[in-house]
């Protein structure tokens, strides 16, 4: 029942955000109205080349896990999926990306228990590599936003909270794929009997951070687009932009009320930034990272279509990839 509920009140929750978001532009709107605006293309195009290689990265990373879990597919298939699947999850629900990823590999004769857990892994994977960020930017600068002053004398013990999953399944890397076949047997799928070991799981920690790294250069890059920045505010902001976006984009990510976090996110980036720069360019930056990374996808998208016409997402028929053995 709560389930049914839960679907039933996206389309709410979805409302609610455009409405926070409407709401937010309003009590920026005489900042916004004297701020100083440019467009410099130059930032502009560096951030799209960030994002590109973030894209591939996360690409990579999905097809090693997909890999894992006993699905093997060609690069260049997995990047037409992953976009195709990408523009699915602005759709109200949280279900509808991995369901169509799933349902692309099986024409690549992928299981649907493998497949969907290589997704969930990568989800988990990507929040998890966004503690260390945490736990390594809130201590350095002190900067926990319009709530430092509330959040800093409990800044250890939120600190240790945040590490402690990525701690526990480093020791115990069976328990997060204990968890995810959890999840299949309540779906009804048979489990999985990958095993992934401590040291797998580091090094998809380490080059997950990195990817964040890349996510958050596109967003100081666009964010230095839009505004008049001198190079000495550009280098302070750079470690503050960089860090924000992975722990903002987390944040709207957990959320799970809207479709990829939508205004959740923005509210997060206004809320950790605002100390550091004015209210205007923040939300002009953050909402100018959700229409440009939307577009971006789009883009990606419509190319993948358009290659599916000579080369479409098909394999021979035959056993599927990812049974248990």
């Amino acid at each position: 029942m709560a389930k049914r509920l839960l679907i039933r009140a996206q389309p709410l929750f979805l409302a609610v955000a455009v409405v926070f978001i409407g709401l937010l532009l309003r009590s920026q709107w005489a900042t916004l109205r004297n701020h100083s605006w440019r467009l410099h293309g130059g930032w502009f195009l560096l951030s799209g080349l960030f994002m590109l290689a973030s894209w591939s990265l996360e690409v990579g990373i999905w097809q090693h896990l997909l890999r894992l879990m006993g699905g093997r597919l060609p690069y260049l298939a997995a990047l037409r999926i992953w976009f195709l699947s990408a523009i699915i999850r602005y759709i109200p629900g949280n279900i509808w990306q991995p369901l169509s990823m799933t349902i692309y590999c099986q024409n690549y004769n992928i299981r649907p228990e493998a497949s969907f857990t290589s997704v969930a892994l990568y989800q988990a994977v990507n929040l998890l590599a966004v503690a260390p960020i945490a736990a390594f930017y809130f201590p350095v600068t002190g900067n926990w936003g319009l709530l430092t002053n509330l959040l800093s004398a409990f800044a250890p013990w939120l600190m240790a909270l945040g590490l402690l999953p990525v701690i526990l399944f480093l020791a115990r890397p069976g328990w997060l794929m204990a968890c995810l076949n959890w999840a299949l047997h309540k779906a009804g799928r048979q489990p999985l009997t990958t095993r992934l070991s401590s040291r797998e799981l580091l090094r998809l920690l380490f080059i997950t951070a990195f990817n964040w790294v890349l996510w958050g250069a596109s967003f100081a890059a666009i964010t230095f687009a839009l505004g008049d920045y001198t190079h000495s505010q550009m280098l302070m902001l750079t470690p503050h932009l960089i860090a924000v976006y992975a722990i903002a984009y987390a944040i709207g990510f957990i959320s799970f009320i809207t479709p990829s976090g939508l205004g959740v996110r923005e509210g997060a980036f206004y809320l950790l930034l605002v100390p550091l720069m004015d209210g205007g360019g923040v939300t002009v930056a953050a909402l100018a990272m959700r229409l440009w990374t939307m577009f971006g996808e789009g883009v990606m998208a419509l190319l993948s279509l358009l290659v599916g016409r000579v080369w479409p997402l098909k394999a021979p028929e035959g056993t599927l990839r990812g049974e248990p053995t």
